[in-house]
């Protein structure tokens, strides 16, 4: 492959569908004014309020400002929040046709209160344990089986709240593999058994921790793994519990994110490949998984190789914790972090 020019330019136009768990993200920011008389708590006078696209739907935002074609796939609720959602969606030039209105929940909302730049209290509302299913569960996978057929790539963003399941995963990945076309994962670690076969998992180290967690408990008591603990201290164990990992996964690729430690990338058949941090300062660790998905399947896209993909990702989550909230990243900020 050539530059990093030449990968970013083939971000232009590609097609990329991505279903998970959408959510509205409220911010509200303001500064410090005194501890309440009512109870030892900081009164903030509100300066400004503002609403994005959270969760997949933040996925789909940075691929729309990475110069993609999205199509969001998801489910809200009958409610206003649900529709301030698809109406920032589709402010954003994000095709909206794949969100659908489930009347059993509320559309997950998440408010963060930030003063002098510091995140004071994150406020969570949604029904959890609604599992997508039924009717609803036909439509979404009717609607993914069809709008493949035209995709360059599939993202699968999970927060375990309810949108992505075992037999969605199942439908997902066999159209995605008849159409030769890549399946990118941000896992939730209790579904880690169903991304078996993706081109690529992205778990944070804590993710990859609880994810070998889970596989011990649930499975012939971690024997599959072989790995004797779950907690990864040293880069050596890290790059053990890679290599394992990719092995019970048997997908084409891992990529564990370690903060400030950078990035491992895992393959068949190849070393562990290691990528230092290229972040400058940190103000908010927001949103930096979902740059780095998008930035990785957006470069696979454009004909990078995994390595290539993955120093690009990580020039971009390094752009993103220099911001404050969940923020997309640009090309051009990304070519200006490489030089």
């Amino acid at each position: 492959m050539g530059s990093y020019i030449d990968i970013i330019s083939g971000f232009k136009m590609k097609k990329i569908l991505v279903v998970g768990d959408v959510i509205l993200d409220r911010y509200i920011q303001g500064s410090v004014t005194r501890i309440s008389p009512e109870a030892p708590v900081p009164i903030i006078l509100e300066e400004k309020a503002s609403y994005q696209p959270g969760g997949s739907a933040n996925v789909a935002h940075n691929l729309a400002v990475l110069g993609a074609e999205v199509i969001q796939i998801g489910r809200i609720g009958n409610d206003f929040e649900g529709q301030l959602l698809k109406r920032s969606l589709k402010n954003k030039d994000i095709d909206i046709s794949g969100i659908f209105v489930d009347r059993d929940v509320s559309t997950i909302t998440k408010t963060r209160v930030i003063a002098q730049r510091q995140q004071v209290v994150r406020i969570d509302k949604e029904v959890v344990g609604a599992d997508v299913q039924g009717q609803m569960l036909s439509k979404v996978k009717s609607f993914v089986q069809e709008k493949i057929k035209k995709a360059d790539a599939v993202i699968i963003s999970d927060y375990g709240k309810g949108m992505i399941t075992p037999d969605l995963v199942a439908v997902i990945t066999s159209a995605a593999l008849q159409k030769g076309i890549p399946v990118t994962v941000d896992p939730k670690v209790e579904h880690f058994a169903c991304y078996k076969g993706v081109t690529c998992i992205t778990p944070n180290l804590k993710e990859a921790e609880n994810a070998i967690r889970n596989i011990k408990i649930s499975e012939d008591d971690g024997h599959i793994l072989g790995l004797k603990n779950d907690k990864l201290k040293t880069f050596e164990e890290i790059e053990i519990a890679g290599e394992r990992l990719l092995k019970y996964l048997n997908s084409e690729s891992l990529l564990i994110t370690l903060g400030e430690h950078g990035m491992r990338l895992f393959e068949k058949d190849r070393n562990p490949y290691a990528i230092e941090t290229k972040a400058r300062e940190v103000f908010d660790v927001t949103g930096a998984g979902d740059a780095v998905i998008s930035v990785f399947t957006l470069a696979l896209t454009a004909g990078a190789t995994k390595c290539e993909a993955a120093e690009l990702a990580n020039y971009a989550a390094g752009v993103v914790v220099g911001k404050l909230g969940a923020v997309p990243v640009t090309p051009e900020e990304i070519l200006q972090a490489t030089t």
